[in-house]
């Protein structure tokens, strides 16, 4: 079979340059500490979250000048708390986890969007610069009654 000699210098550069970017991806991937996910590695036993700290006691708690740490518990169907109140301006940490299976932290409107597994401690921080009503909701299918889990943050 006669293969034109541009078509070869074609098909060796493109095998080149498929070689050299798989490589490169190959090496990031394995080497590279940025593509640790977006949460934290602190871990937790699923079945004492309710009785491990800062989960004992969920809710809004002031820790500073306009900040706040938001710990909440998923489980299935809903969350704890159901309803935040947090004042205008505020910067809220949230801490979240699961008790029992996979779930989503999702704030509608905002860029607050986590993963939340069983035995994990996620957490984000977001400033509230306007007032409004915003829809906490799981964004992972978590069951036949996934679509009932939500909550809701007040910004006053």
């Amino acid at each position: 079979m006669h293969i034109h000699k541009f078509e070869k210098i074609w098909l060796i550069l493109g095998t080149v340059t498929l070689v050299a970017f798989l490589s490169t991806i190959g090496i990031q991937a394995f080497t590279s500490p940025d593509h640790a996910p977006p949460s934290d590695l602190t871990t937790i036993e699923p079945e004492e979250v309710e009785t491990t700290a800062p989960f004992d006691e969920p809710g809004l708690k002031k820790v500073g000048e306009n900040e706040y740490e938001l710990v909440m518990i998923l489980q299935s169907f809903g969350f704890t708390p159901g309803e935040v109140e947090i004042p205008q301006g505020a910067k809220v940490k949230f801490i979240v986890t699961s008790i029992d299976v996979v779930h989503g932290f999702e704030v509608a409107g905002t860029n607050i969007n986590m993963m939340v597994t069983p035995g994990h401690i996620n957490s984000m921080t977001y400033t509230f610069d306007e007032k409004g009503s915003f829809l906490i909701l799981c964004n992972e299918y978590c069951g036949i009654g996934h679509h009932y889990m939500s909550a809701e943050l007040e910004v006053k």
